[in-house]
């Protein structure tokens, strides 16, 4: 039987996260889950199907932290929409996700368990389509410089420098990459470098 108490569900996938940013994905069983959470042995079998279901929940979850929270959302809303505005929330929106550095290791972790897993793979297929099409449309609305394909494009290096800074974070100091945040925005959202 699937125990409903949310509260303790909730702190059980929280410590999956932990658990996977800090011993990846093979380290995640329940026991490892339990031990994070500070529960009972036994207790987060209590909780979820199966391993498959912990992990699913720990990638949904991950992404519904690293969405924007409603201040952010209406200091966007009432920025300018011009290409110096635009590269500072992508510099504040590289701060806000690498601040969730565990959430963010835990889903890399999930990415590479997703390619042995279809179900998970799905799971994370339809948040990252849904995430890149949210940003899609904020920007069409939005009034921002660039098209569609600097959208995509913005979002693929933003994250690849995400990577970089949460797993190797000598190799770049921080003002190199406000500076390459800047760069991206200002090269891929130039006048004339639309793709029509």
């Amino acid at each position: 039987m699937v125990r409903r108490n949310v509260e303790r569900r909730a702190a059980l996938v929280e410590a999956a996260i932990e658990v996977l940013a800090g011993q990846g994905a093979r380290g995640l069983t329940f026991r490892a889950v339990d031990t994070e959470a500070g529960v009972p042995a036994g207790t987060a079998s209590n909780y979820f199907a199966n391993r498959d279901d912990l992990l699913t929940q720990a990638g949904a979850r991950v992404y519904e932290r690293l969405r924007p929270d409603e201040a952010a959302v209406a200091r966007q809303r009432d920025a300018g929409r011009d290409r110096e505005t635009y590269a500072v929330l992508m510099r504040e929106l590289v701060g806000r996700v690498s601040a969730f550095r565990t959430g963010y290791l835990a889903l890399l972790e999930l990415r590479l368990e997703a390619t042995r897993r279809p179900a998970l793979r799905a799971v994370l297929t339809e948040q990252v389509r849904a995430d890149l099409d949210a940003n899609l449309a904020y920007h069409g609305e939005s009034g921002f410089p660039g098209d569609a394909e600097a959208v995509k494009l913005l979002y693929l290096t933003l994250n690849w420098l995400i990577v970089e800074q949460l797993t190797l974070p000598e190799v770049l100091s921080a003002d190199e990459r406000e500076r390459l945040v800047t760069a991206a925005v200002e090269r891929l959202t130039a006048p004339g470098r639309a793709s029509d």
